[in-house]
């Protein structure tokens, strides 16, 4: 998933920013959002979650996803 992640999110970096976040090091944020699955992917707007998926994804997968919750 790495791979993908860095991929897209360097596509994309005048639409949207991507930050990784390690819940075993953040433990408290991961409980906060209720992360129970690596990876889990999350979109936020103005501050909300809108939209949410777990799973590993390929880059054009990825990137269709994200393309779909924020428009292109």
């Amino acid at each position: 998933m790495a791979p993908a992640f860095t991929q897209v999110s360097a596509r994309m970096d005048s639409r949207a920013r991507f930050i990784k976040v390690n819940t075993d090091d953040e433990q408290a944020l991961g409980a906060q959002y209720g992360i129970r699955s690596i990876p889990t992917l999350a979109i936020f707007q103005s501050g909300k979650e809108i939209a949410r998926i777990a799973g590993a994804l390929p880059a054009a997968s990825l990137e269709q996803w994200v393309n779909s919750h924020i428009g292109k």
